[in-house]
C-alpha cells in the first residue's frame, strides 16, 4: 500500500499539467517566492545603485535622470575647442582664397589671349627695322626709347585686335563666318562665350588707353610733334579701323591702312626716336614692311570673302574678286623684292639689309604657289596665310640684322 503510494505521487510529479486552466499552486508558490527575494535584493542595493549610472543602455531612464546626468556632464567635462577642426576651417579659408585668385588669374589670361598675343610680331617688326637703322645712322642707341616705343606699339595693336573684334560682333560679320581660320574670322571669343562684348570693349579701350598713355611719356620725353602726330595716327586708326561711322576696314581702303599703321610710319617713327632727324633712309625698308603687312591682310582676306560680302564689308578680295586679288598679291611680293634691291643700290646703309631680304627669295616663291584661286577659299586651307605670315617674320628679321651689320 505504501510502495502504491510512493508510485503514484512519483507519477503526478512528473506528469504534466493535463488542464491547462488549473493553476499550478505549486509553481505559483515558487514564482511568488522568488520574486519576494528578488524584490528584497533590490531593497538591499537600493542604497548602492542610487547614484549608480545605467548600465545597460538599452534600459531607459527619466527624463529628471537624463537631464541630471547631462548638467553634471557638461560641469565636470566642460566642451573644449578641437584644435584640428580649427586648424581644417583656416585651410577651408586657404584654399577659398586661392580658388579665388586662380580664377581671377586665368580671367586675366583670357583677356590677354583675346588680344591675340601670337600676331603682335606685326607691330613689333617695324620698330626693330626702324630703330636698328636708326643706331645705323647715329651710332647710338636709346634703349628706354625702344622699349617705350615697343610697349606703346604693342598696345594699340592688342585694343585695335579687340575692337575689331567687338565691331565685327556688332556688324554679324564673324556670326556669319562658317570659314574661320586661325589667321582669320576673328579670335571668336564672343561667339563661343568666352568673353562677353562689353568686356571685350572694355578691355580693348583699356589697351588703347595703356597705349596712348605710353605714347605721351615718349611726346614728353621727346618734345617732338612728329612723334605725337605718329601716335595720334596710330590711336585713331587702329580703333576706327572696324568702329563706326568710319569703319576703314569696311571702305576698300583697310588693307592700305594697315600698311601705313604697321609699316610706314612705325619705321618712321622708331627711327627717329635713335636718330633724331627725319630723312629718307628709312623710306625703302618701310616701304618693304609696309607690303609685307598689307600681304598678311590681303590673304586672310580669302577665306572671309563669303562673310564680308553678307555684312557688306568690301575689302579688297570683295569688291574686285578673287583672281584679281590673287595678282595684287603676287604682284605687291614681287614689288617688296624689286624694292629690297634697289635699297642695295642705293643707299650702302641699307646694302645688307636688301641684300638679306633676298634671302627670303624661296619662301615667296612657296608663297606664290599657296595663294591660288582654288585653294584660297577652301575651308580649313590656310598654307597661304601661314607662309605670309612667315615671309613677314623673316623678312623683318632679314632687314633687322642686315643694319646690325654696317
Amino acid at each position: 500500500m505504501d510502495y502504491e503510494n510512493k508510485w503514484q505521487r512519483r507519477v503526478r510529479k512528473n506528469k504534466p499539467n493535463s488542464n491547462p486552466n488549473k493553476p499550478n499552486l505549486r509553481k505559483a508558490k515558487m514564482n511568488v517566492n522568488s520574486l519576494i527575494t528578488k524584490d528584497y535584493r533590490k531593497k538591499d542595493d537600493f542604497a548602492v545603485r542610487k547614484n549608480k549610472p545605467n548600465s545597460n543602455p538599452k534600459r531607459t531612464q527619466s527624463p529628471s535622470a537624463i537631464r541630471d546626468t547631462q548638467y553634471a556632464i557638461r560641469d565636470t567635462n566642460p566642451i573644449k575647442p578641437n584644435p584640428q577642426k580649427s586648424v581644417q576651417s583656416a585651410e577651408s579659408v586657404v584654399k577659398i582664397k586661392y580658388m579665388k585668385s586662380r580664377l581671377e588669374h586665368s580671367k586675366l589670361i583670357i583677356l590677354f589671349l583675346a588680344s591675340r598675343p601670337k600676331f603682335l610680331v606685326a607691330s613689333v617688326a617695324p620698330v626693330l627695322v626702324g630703330s636698328c637703322l636708326g643706331y645705323a645712322t647715329a651710332g647710338s642707341f636709346n634703349w628706354g626709347l625702344f622699349i617705350l616705343a615697343m610697349l606703346a606699339i604693342m598696345a594699340l595693336h592688342a585694343g585695335a585686335n579687340m575692337t575689331n573684334d567687338y565691331f565685327d560682333h556688332t556688324s554679324r560679320n564673324d556670326w556669319v563666318n562658317q570659314n574661320p581660320t586661325p589667321f582669320s574670322g576673328g579670335r571668336r571669343y564672343i561667339q563661343q562665350g568666352i568673353l562677353s562684348p562689353k568686356a571685350t570693349l572694355l578691355t580693348a579701350l583699356f589697351f588703347l588707353i595703356a597705349g596712348a598713355a605710353i605714347g605721351t611719356v615718349i611726346f614728353l620725353l621727346t618734345q617732338s610733334v612728329f612723334i605725337l602726330i605718329l601716335g595720334l595716327i596710330g590711336l585713331l586708326g587702329g580703333f576706327f579701323y572696324t568702329a563706326p561711322p568710319v569703319q576703314l576696314g569696311y571702305r576698300c581702303v583697310g588693307e592700305f591702312v594697315i600698311a601705313l599703321l604697321f609699316g610706314l610710319l612705325p619705321v618712321y617713327g622708331s627711327y627717329y626716336l635713335q636718330a633724331e632727324t627725319i630723312d629718307t633712309i628709312p623710306l625703302l625698308p618701310a616701304a618693304v614692311v609696309g607690303i609685307l603687312i598689307f600681304l598678311v591682310i590681303l590673304v586672310n582676306e580669302f577665306p572671309d570673302v563669303a562673310a564680308d560680302a553678307a555684312v557688306n564689308k568690301r575689302t579688297l578680295v570683295v569688291r574686285l574678286g578673287v583672281p584679281a586679288a590673287v595678282w595684287i598679291y603676287r604682284t605687291a611680293l614681287i614689288t617688296s623684292f624689286l624694292i629690297a634691291a634697289a635699297a642695295m643700290l642705293i643707299y650702302p646703309l641699307t646694302f645688307f639689309a636688301g641684300l638679306f631680304y633676298l634671302l627670303t627669295l624661296p619662301i615667296a616663291v612657296l608663297a606664290i604657289k599657296f595663294v591660288n584661286k582654288r585653294d584660297l577659299v577652301k575651308p580649313a586651307q590656310y598654307r597661304a596665310s601661314q607662309t605670309t605670315v612667315l615671309l613677314h617674320t623673316l623678312g623683318s628679321l632679314a632687314l633687322t640684322l642686315g643694319f646690325l651689320f654696317v
